[in-house]
């Protein structure tokens, strides 16, 4: 009877560490009008590499990342930014304060893998750490037919470096628009980053963007 009642309590913590691990944030819907004119979003855009430490608001989060590579084409599951033949085979993790998490365009929520603040590892300057977000682009080679990822040499990842930069600009113009600092960036230590976001061995880090207040 005893060891019934402490297999039960044993669940019962198990199921609460897990519930506490697992802090998914679903994000309310994106704001898809409105904002700068694009002309002027253009002349504004610039890269910036001072940052205040303010969080982003929930509904800043979800205009970014909706802008980055959300479905604007519901029926079809189209994004904001074009896939090589559509291949969808980006992914775009977000690095906050609270942790490291997976935006899921589907359902528009942000899938928190870890509770672990890993923005110092997403780069290799001061103010990654400072900034209120830091967004990794990753490749899944697997999606890219990529037969055998282990052996994949850096022309594998030709089209999703095209398709980064394409999220990479969605990102810098809604940063304009939303008067916000942006900086998109490839010093980054690869092998130590792949490790703290945990990611599999057909992951490949593409490059990563910071985003946040500017400091004043």
């Amino acid at each position: 009877m005893n060891m019934v009642r402490n297999t039960e309590i044993t669940l019962i913590l198990l199921f609460m560490s897990l519930s506490a691990y697992n802090q998914n944030i679903k994000l309310p819907e994106p704001n898809r009008k409105g904002g700068m004119p694009l002309m002027q979003a253009l002349n504004e855009r610039k890269s910036s590499r001072e940052y205040d430490s303010r969080n982003l608001s929930e509904q800043q989060l979800s205009d970014l990342l909706w802008s980055a590579w959300g479905i604007n084409r519901p029926e079809d599951g189209k994004h904001t930014a074009p896939s090589s033949n559509d291949k969808q085979e980006m992914s775009v993790y977000a690095a906050l304060k609270s942790g490291l998490y997976l935006y899921v365009p589907e359902s528009h929520i942000l899938q928190q893998i870890h509770n672990r603040d890993i923005r110092k590892e997403t780069g290799m300057q001061d103010f990654v750490e400072v900034a209120a977000v830091n967004l990794v682009y990753v490749a899944d080679l697997i999606k890219s037919g990529v037969p055998d990822p282990e052996k994949a040499g850096p022309e594998t990842l030709n089209k999703s470096n095209i398709n980064t930069g394409f999220m990479a600009q969605n990102v810098y113009l809604w940063c304009a628009s939303e008067k916000l600092a942006c900086v998109v960036r490839a010093f980054i230590d690869i092998p130590v980053l792949t490790k703290a976001m945990e990611l599999a061995p057909y992951q490949r880090i593409i490059i990563s963007q910071t985003v946040g207040y500017p400091k004043k």
